[in-house]
């Protein structure tokens, strides 16, 4: 849609042919230091406008960390009140997402320097973040080889639970469905709904900061596209020619269920689900993707996976195996 615009210069690093970046901007300065910088908002999926802040920013920052870069210098912040809000919800509700996104962006170790607040119908936040770093201080994106294995750092299935929790809450035909065929019960909803959050809310900061030191080859994080569509996104930006097979899926506990049921085809399974605040997903040697797993969990309390492998592929295919697993992930949040 937007290749006649000729948008970009051929210099990004760390992308095929210098195109439009992946994740983030990743541009040599004049000083000769290397500066990424990546853009993201999020609209209203969870009932506390506190959380939608904390997510928004973990959201933002996530880009980031897929560049293989744990600290992030500034963020610029994109605020958007309610306008269809009486003065005083929009006064509580803005204070409070405010207040949940400079609270994880403090829990990041940077800080707020600026930005742009508009009015819109949704309450909507983002920003923008950057960091300024050397040569060898972050993971370029298209160096993924033939016989790396390909982890995961956080569970699919955040849409599925996301629109769960507001089948229940409306009382809708679909939640009707789902308890009367014993799909899911209250509780069981409130638990998936619960995992979610605190996965979004979540940052990547330690599973990024980590990579260069486990030499991580290539790296993204799974969010709008799902897992697949990431994926495939990954591979189309390597040097070699490699494709990449999936054979492992980590699910929040009981979103699989609810795929399988066929209330609504979230594409779950299929790997085309939306993510928000999703986990990074990392090309790298075996044996490197061993010890990160280990030095990740000890860092952050969940687990993450080794989900697929890097193969030869003249067509850069990423495809999930017919018989792939489907790990039920019980969060310890």
């Amino acid at each position: 849609m937007l290749t006649s615009l000729d948008l970009g210069d051929g210099n990004n690093l760390g992308t095929t042919n210098g195109r439009i970046a992946l994740d983030c901007s990743v541009r040599k300065t004049r000083q000769g230091h290397v500066c990424i910088s990546t853009t993201d908002f999020f609209f209203p999926l969870v009932d506390s406008p506190y959380l939608q802040g904390r997510i928004g920013a973990a959201n933002v920052l996530s880009d980031l960390y897929a560049e293989g870069t744990g600290e992030c210098d500034f963020v610029l912040m994109l605020l958007a009140a309610c306008r269809d809000m009486t003065e005083d919800d929009r006064t509580i509700c803005t204070r409070e997402m405010v207040k949940g996104f400079n609270d994880a962006c403090r829990e990041a170790g940077t800080t707020v320097t600026g930005g742009q607040t508009v009015l819109n119908p949704w309450p909507v936040i983002g920003g923008v973040a950057t960091t300024v770093c050397s040569e060898g201080e972050y993971v370029p994106s298209d160096g993924a080889r033939a016989g790396d294995v390909v982890v995961l750092t956080k569970p699919l299935g955040t849409q599925v639970a996301v629109n769960v929790h507001e089948w229940r809450m409306r009382k809708t035909a679909k939640w009707a469905e789902l308890t009367k065929r014993k799909i899911m019960s209250i509780e069981e909803a409130e638990d998936m709904m619960h995992a979610a959050v605190c996965s979004m809310a979540r940052l990547n900061r330690h599973a990024g900061s980590i990579m260069v030191k486990h030499n991580a080859r290539a790296g993204t994080d799974v969010t709008g596209f799902g897992i697949l569509g990431h994926a495939q996104n990954l591979m189309d930006n390597q040097a070699e020619a490699v494709g990449m097979e999936i054979h492992t899926l980590p699910c929040i506990a009981g979103t699989a269920e609810v795929e399988r049921s066929g209330v609504l085809d979230f594409r779950l399974l299929k790997g085309y689900s939306a993510e928000t605040s999703g986990g990074l997903m990392i090309c790298m040697a075996e044996q490197d993707a061993v010890a990160y797993c280990k030095e990740l969990e000890e860092l952050d309390g969940e687990p993450s996976w080794i989900i697929g492998k890097v193969v030869s592929n003249a067509d850069r295919k990423a495809n999930i195996l017919a018989d792939a697993k489907i790990l039920e992930v019980e969060m310890k949040c």
